[in-house]
């Protein structure tokens, strides 16, 4: 039965409550059933970035192995440069000096001891150069042994005082190489110390052979004294002796003639920058029957042993290669 505090008590008996029979503890209520659509994106989305993780994890490894591996590659070695032998001399080659082009298989002598040129159908031309040393020259036989040119001494410059003066037999020899049809060019012995004096050499040139037809190059031709002489030029910088030969070259080729500097494989490798020389003709003394002298050249010279039908003793052989 029901009891109430006495200020509650009802004015009249309440109702029984029925009769009944207690009802059994409910079960809690399942879960709402999930929609099937959102069950399924959901395992897209996992499994997505599950590949992913898998691939960066791939991507790291990769990277990882293959930075190993070029970390154990020993470095490339540095490449050696090009060098050369001069005597005992090791040489770097000049930067944008073009070399030798000859194919030295076309290189030959025959029985007089002249060398030949022959290549692709083009023979090199055989000369000689001459001076008062080689006394009287009879013309007419030089040209009928097989000699094509002649460079002749002009002059020369006095290795003490600085004077110029003219081969004793220039004007002979002149007339007489023209004469037998020889193409004739010219070299001057200069002892020039500065591009002015080299200047005045190529004028001393121009004046001499006015009005004659020259048409083999007009060379330079600079040469060392022995030391202890009393030469002028000794210990003449490389870099002067340069821009004397250049002067000299610049004010012939103004006058229309073909210049060139003649050298020998000493001052070609230790003295001329022959850079600054490659407009000109360029003509090597080296004696030998191939020649070996690394940078390109046009004339060569090479004997001074030569002998020649109508010269008393040695003559000095060349051939022209252009």
């Amino acid at each position: 039965m029901n009891t109430y505090p006495p200020e509650l008590e009802p004015q009249e008996e309440p109702l029984a409550p029925p009769a009944y029979e207690p009802l059994p503890e409910p079960r809690p209520a399942p879960p709402p059933p999930a929609r099937r659509g959102g069950n399924r994106s959901v395992g897209i989305l996992a499994l997505i970035f599950s590949v992913l993780a898998l691939v960066a994890a791939g991507t790291a490894l990769f990277l990882v192995l293959r930075g190993g591996q070029e970390a154990d590659e020993p470095p490339a070695p540095p490449e050696e440069p090009v060098t050369f032998q001069f005597g005992d001399r090791t040489l770097v080659p000049l930067e944008g000096m073009p070399v030798n082009p000859y194919d030295r298989a076309a290189f030959s002598t025959d029985s007089r001891g002249r060398v030949l040129y022959e290549k692709d159908g083009k023979r090199g031309k055989t000369g000689i150069d001459v001076s008062t040393y080689q006394n009287e020259i009879d013309w007419p036989a030089v040209a009928a042994d097989g000699i094509d040119f002649a460079i002749l001494r002009l002059g020369y410059r006095g290795y003490t005082e600085g004077g110029l003066f003219m081969d004793q037999s220039f004007a002979q020899n002149l007339q007489g190489a023209l004469d037998a049809g020889l193409e004739v060019g010219v070299y001057f012995f200069s002892q020039a110390i500065t591009p002015e004096e080299a200047e005045a050499e190529a004028a001393y040139i121009l004046n001499a052979i006015e009005g004659r037809t020259i048409t083999y190059p007009i060379a330079f031709d600079w040469e060392t004294i022995t030391p202890g002489s009393g030469a002028r030029t000794e210990g003449l910088d490389g870099q002067t002796l340069t821009k004397c030969a250049a002067a000299f070259c610049e004010k012939i080729q103004a006058a229309g003639y073909v210049p060139a500097v003649y050298f020998n494989q000493t001052l070609g490798y230790l003295h001329y920058d022959l850079r600054e020389l490659t407009d000109y003709g360029l003509w090597l003394a080296e004696y030998d029957s191939k020649p070996d002298f690394y940078y390109h050249f046009d004339l060569w010279q090479y004997s001074h042993t030569g002998q020649v039908a109508g010269i008393e003793g040695d003559v000095d052989l060349d051939l022209d290669l252009r």
